[in-house]
């Protein structure tokens, strides 16, 4: 980079490259691209050509890599998309530039940067001499610029003073020949390869870094064990295998793989001693020379003291109290003292220096150190200077005033507490909205410009394969590189798998021109245009759509569903009926009603419907989904069916499909005897067979029947018919004379055979009297009945003539009164029991009554509810059919 004179315009004549060649149409932008790979491939011609005769496996991959920079640079440069990242404007063919050459190599116009590197070294000359303690022309002289994308330092005297070549050898290079790369001199550019190899670049003068050295050399691994041929640029290799270099301790080898540098300390395991040998522990071999915590305590020259110093190697040296002595103070020598002797003070003042600097001791000479505060008063003034005060020296003094100056930026106050006048750089951030428009300063709050937006923006092809970077805030002023290649988008339509391929591109790609034939879902196939969607365009480069007339109207918008099916098919009426079909479009769903009868089966299963043809409950649509519509009409005929097991109950559900619910009905069936009823479902009952019905009914006990012949029950267990054997029976009967004097126990059936033959039935005796008169009576007889009689002639009249003195006997008449009421108001049992049962009877009827009244007005006002819902319900619907 030249800097010693002044840049003035060359007098060319106009370029080849204008603004209107740079914004033209797709011609225009295909011959530039042509160009600019030409070239590329003119100025990477040389490099290549010498690294195709590298031996390094490896060469090819890393030229790649070198050359990507510069072909991001070249592909910018040839499509117009350079742009000045300090007035974000297109850096054009003609214009004077200038290149950073030390770590971004971005490229600004000449008077951008220089007008940049002048304000940029006057700002920091200012600041150094308001912040220095030197003049304003040495900070000039000092004063550096940064580069606005890198920041990489320059001195002043390197501010650009020309225009230049990349390479910096031709000054105005030129800029009509398109053959030339623009801003270059077309030359080799034979700049001192990076890594101080000694070799130059062979590239022609272009943009960006140079590449590394493709020259081979003869070059040895960082171990130095092994030698090969490598480029130069990557000479320094490792040969992966172990170091085996020896380390410091000139006892073990490097362990580790082949590296650059020197080797790590040396990490082996040992036993070692401390400096004093009283202290064994395991260490590294690099930590072997090492301290143990005690004290050496070894006995000196003197005999009397030991070494109070730590760890340590050799000898532990003289006495230190041996030889002249002095006072604490130091004002006093003594001479010749025993080292085991105490130095006695001198009684002066100390006037030994404290820690302030200023001021000594001021008591008398003693042992140890002196006072660490100096509380001498002195007058001091705060860092500010607007406070004086007397304090102990040893107190600092500030004030609460907040310092009122501008910092570096100008504009934030320092408000720092007692300023001393040299207030600290400003602390925010700038926050300023940047050039770009897109993002803010991050830089600390400052004067002047902000720096430009060092953010680069990639602009590719769709494929990404094509590319160049701008700066930010400029990618909406650029069209995207055209890309030779082919588009990588997959097809959205149906047709991907043959459509044929086209070149990469933005925007949608282009309609597919084959047939839909997408099948509806009737079965029918469409037989327009494909117009299955597109892939969307990228966003951020949507190009204007050019206003072209077009002659023809297109069948179907892309990306849209298929049209409804236009052919022509037989649809049946709304009833399915036979011969009722009519011709329609298969799109058309419409449908209409024949004057048929329905016939459809109602839901009963038992009758049909006798409506006019109507749309069925539920209807297959064309689309293959249920509509909802009018349904058949309500069977409300009771159901009619014969049950199975036939049984004397009706069913109770109204007509319906199937077979009838078993009838739950409890049947109410006697056992044999009659002891007791059974229940049973009807169901049940009539499921079982006639032997399993009268075991069923059995009650299991007793018969509980009365023999037909005597008063006895009889003993079989319950069974069906008559008892077996009713003269059989085995009973024991009392048997008595007439006068019931004599009795014997006969067993029933020698009763009843003994009335069969006296010519008694034995039926026909009555129960109480079975049994009396069928013995004899005897003399005993008779005389029995002779003294009951006498006896109840002789009792009589003693329970007459007893009763009468007891009803004679003087009593108050009060009492006997009493008793007579008493006696009027006793009542039978008999009589009690009939008059509660006659209250419960009465209750029972008066709960039914009131039970019968409650449900009878409870229905009737249900019925009025109902009534009066209804009324409301029409009044609603009247409001709705007059607000319609």
């Amino acid at each position: 980079m030249n800097t010693t004179a002044n840049y003035q315009p060359p007098p060319s004549s106009q370029p080849p490259f204008s603004d209107s060649d740079l914004d033209s149409d797709s011609d225009s932008d295909s011959e530039n691209f042509q160009v600019g790979s030409d070239l590329s491939n003119s100025i990477f011609k040389t490099y290549l050509e010498f690294s195709s005769s590298s031996s390094s496996s490896s060469s090819s991959s890393i030229t790649a890599v070198d050359l990507s920079k510069i072909q991001s640079f070249l592909t910018s440069s040839s499509s117009g998309a350079l742009s000045c990242l300090i007035c974000l404007e297109r850096i054009r063919p003609s214009d004077p530039t200038w290149s950073c050459s030390s770590l971004c190599f971005a490229v600004f116009h000449l008077l951008c940067i220089q007008s940049w590197a002048r304000q940029s070294s006057d700002l920091s000359a200012a600041r150094a001499a308001a912040r220095l303690p030197i003049t304003a022309e040495t900070a000039a002289k000092q004063a550096t610029w940064n580069c606005p994308k890198c920041r990489s330092s320059y001195s002043k005297s390197e501010i650009p003073r020309c225009y230049l070549c990349f390479c910096g050898k031709l000054r105005d290079p030129p800029s009509d020949n398109p053959w030339i790369l623009p801003h270059s001199c077309g030359e080799i550019c034979n700049r001192p390869l990076p890594n101080n190899c000694g070799h130059f670049c062979l590239l022609l003068c272009h943009p960006g870094p140079c590449p590394s050295c493709p020259k081979s050399v003869k070059a040895r691994c960082f171990c130095g064990s092994v030698e090969d041929f490598r480029r130069c640029g990557f000479k320094n290799f490792s040969c992966n295998k172990l170091c085996k270099k020896r380390l410091d301790c000139n006892k073990h080898n490097c362990s580790e793989i082949c590296h650059p540098g020197t080797c790590p300390p040396c990490r082996a395991r040992e036993t070692y001693r401390c400096r004093c040998g009283k202290k064994e522990e395991e260490k590294d071999c690099c930590d072997r020379d090492y301290r143990c915590e005690n004290e050496c305590k070894k006995l000196l020259n003197c005999g009397k003291h030991v070494c109070e110093r730590g760890c340590h190697g050799g000898d532990c040296g003289e006495c230190p109290l041996q030889g002249n002595r002095t006072c604490p103070c130091g004002k006093r020598i003594y001479e010749g003292m025993p080292c085991d002797g105490v130095a006695p003070v001198c009684g002066a003042t100390c006037n030994k220096l404290l820690n302030c600097g200023f001021h000594r001791c001021p008591e008398r000479c003693h042992k140890g150190p002196c006072v660490e505060t100096c509380r001498t008063m002195v007058k001091k003034a705060c860092w500010c200077g607007g406070l004086k005060k007397e304090v102990p020296c040893y107190q600092d003094l500030s004030c609460e005033r907040k310092c009122l100056r501008m910092r570096d930026c100008g504009r934030h106050a320092c408000k720092r507490r007692c300023c001393d006048g040299d207030c600290p750089p400003c602390s925010e951030v700038c926050d300023k909205r940047l050039r770009c428009k897109n993002h803010k300063c991050p830089a600390p709050c400052h004067r002047g410009a902000c720096a430009p937006c060092p953010i680069m923006v990639t602009i590719s092809c769709a494929c990404g394969e094509t590319h160049f970077e701008v700066p930010c805030g400029t990618e909406m002023d650029h069209k995207p590189p055209k890309c030779r290649k082919l588009c990588k988008i997959t097809p959205l339509c149906r047709h991907a798998s043959t459509s044929k391929p086209h070149r990469c591109h933005y925007a949608a790609c282009p309609p597919c021109r084959a047939p839909c034939e997408e099948e509806y879902p009737c079965g029918h196939k469409c037989n327009l245009r494909c117009h299955g969607p597109r892939p969307p365009p990228n966003p951020e480069f949507t190009l204007k759509p050019k206003k072209k007339k077009s002659n023809h109207q297109t069948e179907c918008t892309p990306g849209t569903p298929c049209p409804p099916c236009p052919e022509l098919v037989w649809r049946p009426c709304v009833g399915e009926h036979f011969g009722a079909e009519r011709m329609m479009v298969c799109s058309n769903t419409t449908r209409f009603s024949c004057d048929n009868l329905c016939g459809n089966l109602l839901p009963c299963g038992n009758h049909y419907c006798t409506k006019t043809c109507h749309p069925l409950e539920t209807q297959p649509s064309s689309s293959g989904h249920q509509k909802r519509s009018e349904s058949c009409e309500v069977c409300n005929l009771p159901c009619q069916k014969v049950r199975m097991p036939k049984c004397s109950h009706p069913c109770p559900l109204p007509c319906h499909p199937g077979e009838c619910p078993p009838c739950k009905v409890l049947m109410k069936r006697s056992c044999h005897c009659g002891a007791m009823v059974h229940a049973f479902e009807c169901i049940h009952y009539n499921n079982l067979s006639e032997k399993d019905q009268v075991a069923a009914r059995s009650c299991g006990g007793p018969c509980h029947r009365k023999l037909p012949n005597c008063k006895h029950l009889c003993p079989e267990i319950c069974h069906v018919d008559k008892c077996p054997a009713p003269d059989k029976c085995s009973k024991k009967v009392t048997v008595r004379c007439k006068c019931q004097t004599l009795k014997k126990e006969w067993i029933c059936q020698d009763v009843q055979a003994a009335y069969r033959d006296t010519g008694n039935d034995p039926k026909d005796i009555p129960k109480n009297q079975f049994g009396l008169g069928l013995l004899p009576c005897n003399s005993d007889c008779k005389r029995k009945i002779q003294e009951v009689e006498s006896a109840l002639q002789l009792r009589k009249p003693k329970v007459l003539e007893k009763k009468e003195p007891e009803n004679k006997k003087h009593g108050p008449k009060r009492r006997k009164r009493r008793d007579r009421i008493q006696e009027g108001k006793q009542v039978s049992r008999f009589q009690q029991e009939f008059v509660a049962t006659m209250k419960r009877l009465l209750l029972f009827i008066i709960i039914v009554a009131a039970l019968i009244a409650v449900t009878y007005y409870s229905y009737k006002g249900l019925l009025q509810l109902s009534d009066w819902m209804n009324e409301v319900e029409l009044q609603r619907a009247k409001r709705r059919r007059s607000r319609f």
